[in-house]
């Protein structure tokens, strides 16, 4: 069954452009990894909720929209190679510094349990 990282990113505006050639330039490698599709979305319609939003997911800051993506791998285990592979993956450090604040990066690992394609659970 695939397996999804998911991610909510902090970007300046001024920073797209930085930001989208270096996703363009680590999807491949993702998919050397063992990724099938890797996904970046750059928010647009963005609401501020009254408790919680995406803003506040990365405490974005004046100038900075959220960028919603995910990585979509074949399972878990291939996931979690790949993860470990990265670690030690010189063409990584290669991309050269992120830009945007990853210390406001939100990630974490989901198991699909409906696709319109077809029911999972």
């Amino acid at each position: 069954m695939a397996y999804i990282d998911g991610f909510l990113i902090p970007v300046r505006h001024d920073r797209k452009e930085d930001y989208l050639a270096q996703a363009r330039a680590a999807a491949p490698i993702f998919l050397d990894l063992g990724a099938t599709r890797v996904v970046e979305t750059w928010g647009d319609d963005l609401k501020p909720g009254k408790q919680t939003d995406f803003f506040r997911a990365v405490a974005a800051e004046e100038g900075e929209t959220v960028v919603f993506s995910w990585i979509e791998y074949p399972d878990k285990v291939t996931r979690d190679e790949a993860g470990r592979r990265m670690m030690d993956d010189p063409r990584f450090a290669a991309l050269g510094e992120m830009p945007f604040d990853g210390k406001r990066m939100v990630f974490s690992g989901f198991t699909p349990i409906f696709d319109s394609k077809g029911e999972l659970a």
